[in-house]
């Protein structure tokens, strides 16, 4: 049965191409396919020019195939079950085969960018993301139609409660239950939109969309050409400059008048040469940014420049920018490989991108793609384009800087994925300046210029289009518009967190949509990397929750309140052991959960998993709130809450009450047909903001955060005792940072530790942590900063204190066993006494090192010598690299080095000399042991001896029978006598013969007399004097 189409919709369509505006059609019900033929033909009668293009995207299953031979065989297999009817012609099956569809997965949905179609339909809605509706809906050209089938669903409202594929990345084993407040948010929000319209699969419009009663033609504003005011603009401009060379052929590819003044701008900077010039390109999706930069690039290579290079997040990123770059070339009449070759990456990760142009038609130049963070790659160049600037961190944009032409392009705002931080911080820097050097007239010569061009009018469609507008006010896309001035900074103790209700945030109120587009204008603002992605997982994710901070509320002024800090929080743990067990096993890490699932992995623990925690997954601080201590308050104040410590015990202990069941739209709508169904926001939400001391906080063990390694992120977070215990080896392409995960363990009594260490159960992971990091510092983090490094090493190095019994000389020697040797201390020495040079000591320098920031060598240090210490122990740098990191000349560095050197020395020698020495060959000692009696005994026992036996000997010779046979008979007269014979004197011999008269038998018959006369004359002291006389 034929049925006449509601004039309503064709009228919308017809406006759409008379204004280059696009409209959006969403179909209801199982037949919403057989629509499409119909508003196709709409729309083919409407547009005056080709039949539109299809783009038409699908999760994985198409009903009719896209392949020729396989749709065929699907048709017969149809007819055969009657389930059509041979004689009449399918409609939709002539419209598939007609042809000038492209089909393309969801997931292979990156390759469409940069192309532009007439008409895209989407099915499959529990497949779509915010990324990939914003990226499809983007293809479509002014004029054309977005159609979004909706099947199997009996009323709209049971489209919040469908499951949607990305929930199940959402889910963790304790948060499985995902809430569909954004799709709520969605299907409330498409009410609002003037040029969408929600029908039925009969083409009946439903009450959601109210608005289209008072849809009527518009006229149109266009000059007997059939050109608009701003088409007429352009090509004056192109008429104007078609003499000039580079930029007349080259303005011809412009497709705005914004695009056009552009490329006029980059060229007259290519043209300037001073190489003094920063310009700045600022745009949203779809305004040619990328096209304009590569007109400008082949421009640059007419006027001869040599080296340029191109950097970018991604070479992926810049397909745009070389096709048009080849597109130059072409206009400019150079031949590709006769002028140019294209060299295309080997990378399997950048899919054949474009990463080099090689020309030499007049002298040999180079365009060259370079990542972000190697800027040292940089000493030859004389352009430098950044493309997608806002996707790169902002100390990496500063380090590409320097004295040469410089071409940035940044999307501020869009669906890849963007920041603020560079137009809001970088850009205003650059502009001051320049207006600095513009007011000195000295410097004008050596300053640099700063031009910043916007681009306003998309090449698609014309400004003003209704569904750009709605999908950034879903998206929060313009959310930089939204970041309001504060009117005054209090005091960082003044202000209080919040919890924000998410039912009440994401259900499209007035007031609420205002605080969730500030919000998101912090996130935008203070964070390099956003993606419409995240506003789903803030909205859906089970696990999330959001934490905001606010300054002194007064309730009787009827205004949202200041956001100073913004924090989103993600609950972890709780996995039972017997997953943890199993995801070690099968080396396979779950969706959700970073912190348990890598602490895990790391340390091959199975307990940690089942405690619960929570990440901090974002923290945002307003653009003019920075470092003034709101993100510091912020994370006290949530550990704080999370201890217990802001919510009285009352109401700790009161068991948990239960909550009356959540009225979604799904109850509040009624019960009717699909034609009465009426949608509307929620009326019954619960606050908006929660102060913490009203509200239960969950039961935690620990507190962690996942952030990219920068030396002000880890100072900020070491500050609030944060402890690292992993640090991935490789570095991201785009900022060349280390993914960092840091711990902080709450104060909870489910667990014993230690009470003297500060770090509770996390004490000796993060010691062992730390010992892995020393060895790593000569691997993987070889190159990292040193002032990074000792952040996180963090060593004592002052040990004035030191326990005397903690470093007994007995436990450093076992402690270091054999890791220096006496043959090492000898050349310690040696180095300490300038006899020989420091790389005769270079390999001991990593062992005293590691002994040293293990804190088993107590020396103090200043913080510059143990720098110097690390890079040459642990590190392992030359001298060389160590100057240009410190500043300082290499005689300072060595300088310092062996004052190191000499203070381990004399450490080492005072704890391990005798263990030394013992060890060293010499001569043997001869034992000296004092005697058991003392010297004055000895004499006196000796002289006794002596004494003895000098009396027996004198006993012996003066027995008087042996000396009677030499007796003096006749006494003196015989003498006498003898001594006249001799003249008076004695012989020389002192001999002198005396006859004896008495014979030998008279001898020995008085031999008694005479000894006893001997004994007399012995005591006779008148015999003893003459027997000497007589001697004499």
């Amino acid at each position: 049965m034929r049925k006449k189409v509601d004039e309503r919709i064709r009228t919308l369509i017809e406006n759409g191409v008379k204004t280059r505006h696009r409209s959006m059609f969403v179909i209801v019900g199982d037949k919403s396919r057989d629509q499409i033929v119909n508003l196709h033909y709409m729309l083919s009668k409407a547009v005056v020019k080709t039949r539109p293009t299809v783009l038409w995207c699908y999760k994985d299953k198409l009903e009719l195939s896209s392949h020729k031979k396989k749709r065929a065989k699907q048709i017969k297999k149809l007819m055969q079950r009657g389930l059509l009817d041979p004689e009449k012609v399918d409609p939709f099956s002539l419209f598939v085969e007609t042809g000038g569809i492209t089909y393309c997965l969801y997931k292979d949905s990156e390759r469409i960018l940069g192309n532009t179609f007439g008409m895209c339909i989407l099915q499959d809605f529990e497949a779509l993301t915010p990324n990939l509706l914003a990226r499809t809906i983007e293809t479509v050209e002014g004029g054309g139609l977005i159609v979004l089938l909706l099947r199997s669903l009996s009323s709209l409202t049971s489209l919040c409660t469908m499951v949607m594929d990305v929930h199940e990345r959402f889910r963790t084993e304790s948060h499985s239950q995902a809430t569909g407040r954004f799709n709520e948010r969605f299907l409330l929000s498409l009410a609002s939109c003037k040029a969408c319209v929600v029908m039925d699969d009969e083409l009946n419009i439903l009450p959601i969309s109210s608005h289209m009663k008072s849809v009527t033609p518009v006229p149109v504003r266009e000059d007997s050409e059939g050109l608009s005011e701003a088409e007429r603009d352009l090509k004056n401009l192109k008429e104007q400059l078609t003499d000039d060379f580079p930029v007349g052929p080259l303005i011809k590819k412009c497709c705005t008048l914004d695009q056009g003044k552009a490329v006029i701008t980059f060229l007259d900077s290519v043209l300037d040469k001073t190489l003094r010039s920063t310009v700045a390109l600022l745009a949203a999706r779809g305004r040619g940014k990328s096209a304009a930069l590569g007109l400008a690039i082949a421009g640059a290579i007419a006027a001869g420049y040599s080296n340029i290079f191109v950097t970018a997040p991604s070479p992926e990123n810049l397909k745009t920018l070389f096709e048009f770059v080849c597109k130059g070339f072409d206009i400019l009449e150079y031949k590709e490989h006769l002028d140019y070759d294209v060299v295309r990456s080997t990378n399997p990760e950048f899919k054949k991108a474009t990463v080099r142009i090689n020309i030499y038609k007049q002298h040999r130049q180079t365009i060259q793609y370079v990542q972000p963070h190697e800027h040292e790659k940089l000493s030859q160049v004389e352009l430098l384009v950044i493309d997608e600037a806002a996707a790169i961190p902002l100390p990496v944009v500063k380090s590409l800087l320097g004295p040469y032409l410089i071409f940035l392009s940044s999307t501020v705002n869009g669906y890849e994925g963007t920041g603020r931080s560079l137009s809001l911080k970088l850009l205003q820097q650059l502009e001051e300046q320049s207006q600095m050097s513009n007011k000195n007239v000295e410097s004008t010569l050596s300053g640099r210029l700063f031009k910043k061009i916007e681009l306003g009018e998309s090449i698609r469609y014309t400004s003003g289009d209704p569904i750009e507008s709605w999908l950034h006010a879903l998206l929060c896309l313009d959310a930089t518009n939204a970041v309001p001035n504060i009117i005054r900074l209090p005091s960082p103790s003044e202000c209080d967190l919040y919890y924000v209700n998410r039912d009440t945030l994401f259900s499209y109120h007035r007031d609420s949509e205002l605080f969730l587009q500030r919000m998101m204008a912090l996130y935008v603002a203070s964070h390099y990397k956003n993606s419409p992605n995240d506003l789903q997982l803030m909205a859906d994710a089970p696990a999330h929750h959001l934490f905001v901070l606010l300054g002194p509320v007064d309730e009787s002024k009827n205004h949202l309140p200041d956001i100073l800090c913004v924090v989103q929080v993600s609950l972890e743990g709780q996995i039972s052991r017997k997953s943890a067990i199993r995801s070690l096993s099968d080396g396979h890490q779950p969706f959700g959960d970073q912190i348990p699932w890598k602490f895990c992995q790391q340390f091959r623990d199975s307990v940690f998993p089942s405690l619960s925690g929570a990440r901090i997954v974002r923290i945002a601080t307003h653009p003019s709130a920075m470092k003034l201590g709101y993100g510091s308050t912020a994370v006290e104040l949530l550990t704080r809450y999370f201890e217990g410590q802001l919510t009285s015990i009352a109401e700790l202990d009161v068991e948990d009450t239960q909550e009356s069941p959540q009225v979604r739209v799904t109850e509040a709508a009624e019960k009717v047909s699909l034609l009465e169904e009426n949608i509307r926001p929620r009326t019954d939400l619960p606050p908006l903001l929660v102060h913490l001391r009203e509200r239960k906080p969950e039961k935690l063990h620990y507190i962690g955060v996942s952030f990219g390694l920068t030396q002000d992120l880890f100072r900020f977070w070491r500050k609030h005792k944060f402890g690292p215990f992993y640090i991935g080896h490789i570095p991201s392409n785009v900022t060349g940072e280390h993914t960092c995960m840091v711990l902080k363990p709450l104060n909870n009594d489910d667990i014993e530790a230690s009470e003297s260490d500060e770090w509770g159960f996390f004490g000796p992971f993060y010691q062992d942590y730390r010992r892995r990091f020393t060895e790593l510092l000569g691997f993987g983090f070889h190159s990292m900063e040193y002032k990074l490094a000792m952040s996180i090493l963090d060593p004592k190095i002052n040990f004035t204190e030191v326990d005397p019994v903690l470093h007994s000389s007995n436990e450093f020697l076992k402690s270091t066993g054999e890791i220096v040797t006496p043959d090492d201390m000898k050349r310690l020495e040696a180095y300490t006494n300038n006899l020989a040079d420091f790389r005769m000591i270079l390999d001991i320098v990593p062992k005293l090192a590691r002994l040293y920031f293990l804190e088993k060598l107590p020396v103090t240090l200043s913080y510059t010598q143990a720098s110097v210490l690390l890079c040459m122990g642990l590190q392992r740098k030359d001298i060389s690299v160590i100057e240009g990191e410190m500043k300082l000349e290499g005689q300072q560095i060595l300088s310092l080095f062996i004052k190191v050197m000499k203070k381990f020395y004399k450490y080492l020698y005072s704890v391990a000399s005798n263990e030394i020495d013992s060890t060293m060959p010499r001569l043997k000692e001869i034992s000296l042991n004092p005697h058991s009696i003392s010297i004055d005994e000895d004499l006196d026992e000796a002289a006794k001896k002596v004494q003895d036996d000098m009396n027996a000997k004198m006993d012996g010779f003066l027995k008087p029978e042996l000396l009677q046979q030499y007796a003096i008979v006749d006494r003196e007269a015989d003498f006498e006598h003898a001594l006249q014979n001799g003249s008076g004197k004695v012989l020389p011999g002192g001999l002198i013969s005396v006859k004896s008269h008495r014979d030998k038998a008279a001898k020995h018959g008085k031999k008694n007399d005479s000894q006893k006369g001997g004994k007399k004359r012995n005591k006779d002291d008148h015999g003893s004097k003459s027997n000497k006389k007589r001697k004499a």
